[in-house]
């Protein structure tokens, strides 16, 4: 019973790990983007809207809250009955633990719409970590595969 505590443990410490995705702002570049070229452009913010973003589930919130559950419905009842009680818990659990883990991914973002200065008009989302409104002057940053919106 004590590794099975143990191993609910690291299940736990693991979900929460996965649930600190790490966020990808107008200000934040992962390490291939480093010292390679972006092409600017400027333009015109027409339109902003908020959007949430949603970061892809790693199964780590469903596996552990189907341990947990699983663990702790094992403690109910006895023969059949405790049997029962492990699967309802770890049922249970895992949709717990898959919805905590979606609320925990999401984050705040904006829809930039831009006219360009050559008249054309690009949309870009991202998080929410910089504010624009429309009229503001701003530049487009694309190249390894991200393009951006900045002041």
């Amino acid at each position: 019973m004590k590794s099975l505590k143990n191993v609910a443990i690291l299940l736990a410490a693991a979900a929460l790990a996965g649930a600190c995705a790490y966020p990808a702002g107008s200000r934040d570049y992962h390490g291939y983007q480093v010292m390679g070229e972006q092409s600017v452009r400027f333009g015109v913010v027409q339109e902003v809207r908020e959007v949430r973003l949603h970061a892809g589930e790693s199964g780590v919130g469903t596996v552990g809250g189907a341990a947990l559950g699983g663990l702790a419905g094992s403690t109910v009842g006895g023969g059949t009955g405790q049997v029962a009680g492990a699967i309802g818990g770890a049922i249970l659990g895992g949709i717990i633990g898959s919805n905590v883990e979606r609320s925990a991914n999401e984050r705040p973002g904006v829809e930039v719409t831009v006219q360009l200065d050559n008249g054309q008009y690009v949309s870009i989302v991202q998080e929410a970590d910089e504010a624009f409104r429309p009229g503001d002057r701003v530049r487009i940053l694309s190249g390894r595969g991200a393009t951006r919106v900045t002041h």
